[in-house]
């Protein structure tokens, strides 16, 4: 295992990554801020199982994912099943765009599993958070993009598996 990108980097791809799949596939504009999201919450969670040993978690106000369903879909409404279907594919979109930038900056393939949905907020067990980045949109609504990394790895870069 080696060290393959800095925390800053990383945190730039990330950044530019979920304000960019927010907009096209949601028609949301997501700034950095600092309000974390509510109490009224949804996580979605994905794990990055070969090349990067990462995962990333979606933690949002249940609101916020509501609104970007509606607007992914072109509805006024949508099923708690749509809003949950809507939260897995935005993820798996997002971690896509993430693993062909982390490519790009590395020349590391990565993999990542099926997304995981929870209501409420999810920690995954044994690891431990590397960074958030804290997004609120131009309406209502916050989330925030949390960066975990195995609990054993306390420097301040991604590891890729050589």
């Amino acid at each position: 295992m080696n060290t393959v990108i800095a925390k800053e980097e990383l945190e730039r791809i990330l950044d530019q990554a979920v304000q960019d799949v927010t907009e096209r596939t949601a028609g949301v504009h997501l700034h950095q801020g600092e309000q974390s999201p509510g109490e009224d919450l949804c996580t979605v969670q994905i794990t990055f199982d070969k090349g990067f040993r990462t995962s990333l978690t979606l933690c949002a106000d249940t609101g916020l994912l509501y609104r970007m369903a509606c607007n992914s879909f072109h509805e006024e409404s949508v099923s708690s099943e749509d809003l949950e279907e809507f939260s897995k594919e935005y993820l798996n979109v997002l971690c896509g765009k993430i693993a062909r930038a982390m490519f790009l900056a590395t020349e590391v393939s990565a993999h990542f599993g099926p997304p995981v949905f929870y209501r409420g907020r999810y920690e995954p067990e044994g690891s431990e958070i590397q960074f958030v980045l804290t997004y609120t949109a131009e309406h209502c609504g916050g989330a925030q993009l949390i960066h975990h990394v195995p609990c054993a790895n306390v420097d301040g870069a991604v590891s890729g598996e050589a």
